[in-house]
């Protein structure tokens, strides 16, 4: 692909989500009625709501999110590169906070994007949902309303992939795998993280794992513009 971008412009991201309470008894009683309904045809008939709450964190009316990981290049050009990757965790409303300053601060230019791996379905609208829960204004890169397809400035490692096809999906750790670049999943898999927060109270891991992927992503657009990948010593952790 010849994408014709400028790397410096890019923020990169992830986001790792959790089911908004441990389990599913801790939630009130309007509320398990709601998730009943609302998984009822992703449920198999033998698979209590019960049974099915550890998958809650996917969705954000039910879910809240532990981690945002971005990273974006301070210089890029031939002959070296800066990749710096930082990280919001803790409390929700501080992370979406944190994340917000940083896009109206530091990303707030028309020219300035996002991009993650299914970030237009899932990473981009996560945010803004749990923004809107919360009562936080959404900051400009995440307000799509009345935005042509052709001005969200949103990228996607996903949808490039799909050439598309809309019924194609490849996860991040296929992708990693057969375009050769060193796999991000080496640690936990998205579907632990739940476990990770709430039994092991590991944040530290759950951000090490977000911040790999958010590595990976970048790896990927620099893959798919026959651009050399990253070394280890162009990755700087702040």
């Amino acid at each position: 692909m010849n994408l014709k971008l400028n790397f410096e412009n890019i923020l990169f991201l992830d986001i790792e989500t959790v089911p908004e309470v441990e389990n599913y008894s801790d939630l009130s009683e309007e509320k398990q009625e709601l998730f009943d309904l609302k998984t009822q045809y992703q449920r198999k008939d033998e698979i209590t709501p019960s049974e099915f709450y550890e998958r809650a964190g996917i969705w954000a009316e039910f879910g809240k999110i532990v981690c945002i990981s971005v990273g974006f290049f301070s210089n890029f050009n031939s002959t070296s590169r800066a990749f710096r990757v930082t990280s919001f965790f803790g409390d929700e409303v501080k992370i979406l906070n944190d994340f917000k300053n940083l896009l109206e601060n530091h990303f707030n230019k028309p020219q300035h994007l996002l991009c993650g791996h299914n970030g237009k379905e899932f990473d981009f609208p996560y945010i803004a949902r749990r923004m809107i829960i919360h009562q936080i204004a959404l900051p400009e890169k995440l307000n799509l309303f009345g935005k042509k397809p052709w001005e969200i400035p949103h990228l996607d490692t996903m949808e490039l992939w799909k050439f598309g096809d809309y019924k194609h999906y490849t996860s991040l750790k296929l992708l990693t795998s057969i375009l050769k670049i060193p796999s991000p999943k080496d640690d936990i898999s998205g579907s632990e993280v739940g476990e990770v927060y709430y039994k092991e109270g590991n944040i530290d891991r759950i951000v090490r794992y977000c911040e790999k992927d958010a590595v990976a992503v970048a790896q990927l657009l620099l893959r798919f513009n026959n651009e050399p990948l990253m070394e280890e010593m162009d990755i700087i952790y702040v």
